[in-house]
């Protein structure tokens, strides 16, 4: 089950019920299920500090995973730096919902086991996040 949590940022609407069934989607096809995954968007300040603390990177980011998953069940903690998907979404050329979208996904990906260190394992996230964006339909 997705919960969704604003820290240091506005709150906006999202439909948590929306995401659910979206996500729980890209799990099973994944041959996973879809367990207990907090969303909390945040703002960069907030992430860094996280970034800091938690990894010892001292840059901006525009989500952090942390995986508490189990056997087929994926569980995390998905924290997004609204701040990045604004500036994500103005230098890719595309708006905010689709970006957010995109960043919410891979943070998933992540959950599901992929990585993003090598430019073969950023290409297959890149091409898993673009499939699972194909079948979204959310509109907020």
């Amino acid at each position: 089950m997705i919960e969704l949590f604003f820290e240091d940022v506005l709150e906006f609407n999202l439909s948590v019920d929306d995401i659910n069934i979206w996500l729980t989607g890209v799990c099973v096809s994944e041959n996973k299920s879809l367990g207990d995954v907090n969303i909390i968007f945040c703002s960069d300040e907030y992430l860094l500090q996280m970034n800091i603390e938690h990894l010892n990177h001292d840059y901006f980011t525009d989500v952090i995973t942390f995986d508490y998953s189990e056997y087929d069940s994926i569980s995390g903690d998905l924290f997004i730096s609204i701040d990045r998907v604004k500036e994500n979404a103005l230098e890719f050329n595309t708006i905010f919902n689709h970006e957010l979208l995109r960043v919410i996904v891979h943070g998933v990906l992540h959950l599901l086991g992929y990585k993003d260190k090598s430019e073969e394992d950023i290409l297959l996230m890149r091409s898993k996040e673009n499939f699972y964006l194909e079948s979204v339909n959310l509109d907020f």
